[in-house]
C-alpha cells in the first residue's frame, strides 16, 4: 500500500513539474513587443533586436533594449529603444546628460540643443530604479516618448530624431560595445 501510494505522490509531482515547466517555456516565449507597451503601436510587428546594459564607472545606470519590425534595425524605419533605470535619475538631469551627449558627437547648434534641453526637461519625470522610458523613431521621422506606457510628449524634429537616438545607436556613440549589443552586431 505505501509503494502504492508514493508512487501516484510522485506521478503528481512529476505532473506538476511539466505544467511549471510549460508555464515557463511560454512565459519566456511571449512576444517581444509585449515589453514595449504603449510604444509598440508605433512599431509595426515589433520584436527585441538586442539589448545591453550601461554602466559607468562600476555602476548599473540603465538596461537598454532596442525593438524593431521583425527584429530588424534601420535607422530611417519605425524603432523604439526602452531604457530601464537601475538609479534614481532627476528629469532635469536625463534632458541635461541627453544634450550633453548630442554636443559631444560633434553637434554645436546652441539654440537648438538649448530649445531641446527645456523641452526634455518639461517632458522627462524622476525616474525610480526599475522605471523606464522608451524612444520611439515613427515612420514620420519623429520621436514620441513614452514614460512606462504613458506618452509624455513628442519632438517633430528630424534633426533631434537623428541625433537624439545616435547617442547610443550611432557609430560615433560613447558606448560601442552597448550599440553593437543594442544593433545585435559581433563584437
Amino acid at each position: 500500500m505505501a509503494f502504492a501510494t508514493w508512487a501516484a505522490a510522485r506521478r503528481t509531482l512529476s505532473g506538476t513539474f511539466a505544467a511549471l515547466l510549460v508555464l515557463v517555456v511560454s512565459m519566456t516565449s511571449l512576444p517581444a513587443h509585449a515589453d514595449l507597451g504603449a510604444a509598440a503601436r508605433s512599431v509595426p510587428a515589433a520584436e527585441l533586436v538586442g539589448q545591453g546594459r550601461l554602466t559607468f564607472l562600476g555602476f548599473r545606470v540603465f538596461d537598454a533594449e532596442l525593438f524593431a519590425p521583425n527584429g530588424r534595425y534601420d535607422p530611417s524605419e519605425p524603432f523604439a529603444l526602452k531604457l530601464t533605470y537601475l538609479r534614481n535619475f532627476t528629469g532635469a538631469a536625463i534632458a541635461s546628460e541627453t544634450v550633453k551627449q548630442m554636443r559631444r558627437q560633434g553637434y554645436s547648434n546652441t539654440a537648438k540643443l538649448a530649445d531641446w534641453e527645456q523641452r526634455l526637461s518639461a517632458m522627462f519625470p524622476n525616474v525610480r530604479r526599475g522605471e523606464s522610458i522608451t524612444g520611439v523613431r515613427t515612420s514620420s521621422g519623429v520621436t514620441d516618448l513614452y514614460y512606462g506606457n504613458r506618452k509624455i510628449g513628442t519632438i517633430r524634429d528630424s534633426e533631434f530624431t537623428r541625433r537624439f537616438f545616435s547617442i547610443w545607436l550611432g557609430s560615433n556613440t560613447k558606448n560601442p560595445s552597448l550599440r553593437a549589443r543594442l544593433v545585435g552586431a559581433r563584437t
